[in-house]
């Protein structure tokens, strides 16, 4: 597992690693059941402290992505990627909803809609 942080961005060292480890679960570099490295090997690894390891390590246990077993260490989990993309299909949702209210009071027909989403949807 390759994981890469910096102290150069407004973003936190542990939504870094969980941002990480979700897009290598949700990539299949990283599969069901794989073993993730320790807390204190990865803190090690990228120089930082045990407790950010931690706290990414419990926001990734509490999203369903992976699970610690006493003694043996953390996992990926069987049904992370379902759960992911269910979430993900929510704020989704909820952005669009807020399209189409900005839509309908602007006057904007659903094909002009449609042809924005696909004109940014397809940029690069």
């Amino acid at each position: 597992m390759e994981i890469n942080v910096s102290n150069k961005t407004s973003r936190p060292l542990y939504e870094q690693i969980v941002t990480q480890v979700k897009a290598q679960i949700m990539s299949g570099n990283l599969k069901a059941g794989e073993a993730l490295p320790s807390i204190r090997s990865l803190a090690r690894s990228l120089q930082i402290s045990v407790l950010t390891v931690q706290k990414a390590y419990d926001l990734l246990q509490e999203d369903g992505f992976i699970e610690t077993t006493a003694g043996k260490g953390c996992f990926v989990s069987a049904q992370n990627q379902d759960f992911y993309l269910e979430e993900q299909q929510k704020k989704i949702e909820g952005h669009f909803n807020e399209a189409i209210d900005i839509a309908r009071t602007s006057g904007i027909s659903l094909d002009k809609l449609l042809d924005l989403l696909t004109l940014l949807y397809k940029e690069d």
